[in-house]
């Protein structure tokens, strides 16, 4: 464990090649995140927002630069190292809810458990994660019986079942209606609140963005304004 930032961000470059194009996805982004923070990244289409979470999330490496996620360079680690990161120290959470529609609420999040190799067993501390969710009740409901509200929910039950250091919400409240935003919301800052997890959150909306401590602001792959 680092005593420095947990997550610490410099000169990251993304390039991707399309055909003889080169797309500049990220044009030296420098970030700070610190343990236990709820931080909301702002910015239109194609200003490289995702493109930033997929290089946190370990779903793609950079073209260069450095990612430091509690003292450990992920420029350094394996491919396999990589897959395991993905598994166990990130959770996602996607504006679509990605259920499996065959199976209840539960399977679907025994199923993160599973790929990561996690006994099926009771936790705890996951249990009262369900209750803060407020979707105990219904775990048993197929994702076609469940609000759009409770399918996120759900949603981010399996993105933090493995206990994960950093939970990435990529425009969370997108399908969304406003009272089922809001309740989503209050459980992610919830989750911060209570149980100190490192919330990184996208939105277009600057009322989502409002229940973050800090909000970065990103155009053309760049971080234009960072302010609390």
């Amino acid at each position: 464990m680092s005593d420095g930032p947990f997550i610490q961000v410099r000169d990251l470059r993304k390039i991707y090649h399309v055909g003889d194009v080169d797309v500049h996805a990220l044009r030296g982004v420098n970030l700070t995140v610190e343990r236990g923070e709820l931080l909301c990244v702002m910015g239109p289409s194609g200003s490289g927002k995702s493109t930033l979470f997929h290089i946190l999330g370990g779903l793609t490496s950079a073209s260069s630069g450095h990612v430091m996620v509690d003292g450990r360079d992920l420029s350094e680690i394996s491919d396999a190292e990589r897959t395991r990161m993905r598994k166990t120290t990130v959770g996602f959470v996607f504006q679509k809810y990605n259920l499996l529609p065959t199976l209840t609420a539960a399977d679907n999040i025994a199923i993160a458990r599973h790929i990561a190799g996690r006994e099926q067993g009771d936790d705890p501390k996951f249990q009262a994660v369900l209750e803060l969710l407020g979707i105990q009740h219904r775990l048993q409901h197929r994702p076609g019986a469940l609000s759009g509200g409770e399918q996120q929910r759900v949603a981010i039950a399996r993105a933090i079942v493995n206990h994960p250091a950093i939970l990435l919400a990529d425009e969370p409240t997108g399908n969304l209606d406003s009272q089922n935003s809001a309740a989503v919301l209050k459980v992610l800052r919830d989750l911060n609140e209570r149980l100190g997890q490192t919330v990184l959150m996208i939105t277009h909306d600057p009322t989502v963005a409002s229940y973050g401590h800090r909000i970065v602001h990103m155009l053309d792959g760049r971080i234009v304004e960072d302010s609390a």
